[in-house]
């Protein structure tokens, strides 16, 4: 497994895997919600670090560096649980100096056991138009 920066020919393959996460994942929203071009909207101006596995993207988290941000982790679902997150977040931590910061919705009970282990802390939930916890790591 390689972690990288992303290239041209990474987008399609990160498209998919942001679309077909996000339906899966989020399965309270409808999924005529998510397209594919969400990903190029949603990572705009940040730093994309790829997961790859023979050759072919497996996951990817994108980082806000002015605030030292996390704001996309997303893994192939195939390869849920393998490491890739693990080894992604690890990456972030060579281009972002600490605290690293993220949100991740209330309801997605999985990230938030995910990020717990990996040792972030949860600092406070927010309400909105949909609940989210902010998460800190270093601090």
């Amino acid at each position: 497994m390689v972690v990288r920066e992303m290239t041209k020919q990474d987008v399609p393959k990160l498209r998919k895997i942001y679309l077909e996460t996000r339906i899966k994942t989020f399965e309270w929203i409808d999924p005529k919600n998510f397209e594919l071009a969400d990903f190029d909207k949603d990572t705009e101006e940040e730093i994309i670090l790829v997961a790859e596995s023979n050759g072919s993207p497996v996951g990817f988290i994108s980082l806000y560096a002015p605030d030292s941000f996390i704001h996309c982790l997303f893994v192939d679902w195939a390869w849920k649980g393998t490491g890739v997150g693990h080894l992604l977040l690890e990456e972030a931590k060579g281009y972002l100096p600490l605290p690293l910061k993220l949100k991740c919705v209330s309801k997605n009970t999985s990230a938030l056991a995910f990020y717990k282990k990996e040792g972030w802390k949860l600092v406070d939930e927010v309400t909105d138009t949909e609940n989210y916890w902010n998460l800190v790591y270093g601090e």
